[in-house]
């Protein structure tokens, strides 16, 4: 048992980091459809990278070793909070050794190394965006915080492989307050991952845009292993997101065999098609915000959280009264 639990979790890394950069793709390809434009290629993430990989690295005159290092903590970072999420399966060493608190931890340390890495070299970009990206995620922190009470409260767990047993022993439970939540995790998915409204990752406007303006003096290999890493944040949110509110499919604990290995990577293939097909569709019908009103944005995700806890809470204690 100890040795098929090891083959798991390391499948579903290796899951994680081949198909991460394929979902972006596949968001791309939906996203140009949509816009009436020709689609670029889905396998045009692993060109990319490949390209850059081939490169040799101009690094700036004054680049610290902070600097060189963060490319690395970010995507170390990423896969191990890939390793925590349970994608395919509950029965993982690493997902029950921590809990989604942690996991937010994880993220906030790779937003930390960023934001510090754009500023090391001073350029007026690079700070510009580092200040950005920590307003977003000092604002976009608490909603998911909120969100993750909200749906730990129904089987009184903070850790994400209990959540998903939960679901499959108790199929009838059905909560009213995970409509809001679920609402408030796609806005927070969406700020944390440079998406629109909050974000474009497709445009450098100066003004405007806040991840690429952190990314600007990275080149080569630095360059690719920062955006692989950023697949990998999108692809990983989109598994707690599947965990949270669609665990179905997911291979509980107990359940040996191939065969629910098998279903369980249809599932999330599944999962991310659809996943992808509504990423294009919102970002395709919504207009990038001013940077002024992401503050509203999130204010509005952490409200629609704090009215899923309440009415899970209010509806509780109806029930039990």
């Amino acid at each position: 048992m100890r040795t098929i639990s090891l083959l798991r979790q390391l499948s579903e890394v290796v899951l994680a980091i081949g198909i991460a950069p394929l979902f972006v793709g596949w968001i791309a390809q939906c996203r140009a459809w949509l816009q009436n434009r020709t689609a670029p290629p889905l396998l045009q993430p692993y060109r990319v990278l490949r390209k850059l990989f081939h490169k040799d690295a101009a690094l700036a005159t004054d680049a610290s070793p902070l600097f060189r290092s963060t490319p690395y903590v970010l995507f170390g970072t990423m896969v191990l909070a890939a390793a925590i999420i349970p994608s395919i399966a509950t029965d993982l060493p690493f997902a029950r050794a921590a809990d989604a608190i942690a996991l937010i931890g994880l993220f906030a340390t790779a937003r930390v190394f960023l934001s510090l890495a754009a500023m090391d070299i001073g350029t007026a970009f690079g700070s510009m965006g580092a200040r950005r990206e920590m307003m977003i995620g000092f604002l976009a922190e608490p909603a998911l915080l909120m969100v993750l009470f909200n749906a730990f409260l129904l089987f009184g767990s903070t850790a994400l492989p209990s959540l998903v047993d939960g679901y499959a022993t108790h199929h009838s439970v059905v909560d009213p307050s995970v409509i809001f939540a679920a609402i408030a995790f796609l806005m927070v998915l969406l700020a944390e991952n440079a998406r629109i409204p909050i974000d474009n990752p497709a445009t450098h406007l100066e003004l405007t845009m806040i991840h690429e303006a952190m990314l600007l003096e990275y080149s080569a290999r630095h360059l690719a292993l920062v955006e692989w890493a950023s697949s990998l944040k999108l692809f990983n949110y989109a598994c707690i997101g599947f965990a949270l509110f669609l665990p179905w499919g997911i291979a509980i604990h107990g359940a040996d065999g191939g065969a629910a290995m098998l279903i369980a990577v249809a599932a999330l293939a599944g999962k991310l098609v659809l996943a992808g097909i509504g990423l294009a569709l919102i970002e395709s019908l919504s207009a990038k915000l001013r940077l002024f009103r992401a503050p509203e944005y999130l204010a509005i995700a952490f409200l629609l959280a704090v009215l899923g806890l309440l009415a899970h809470l209010l509806l509780g204690t109806s029930a039990h009264a």
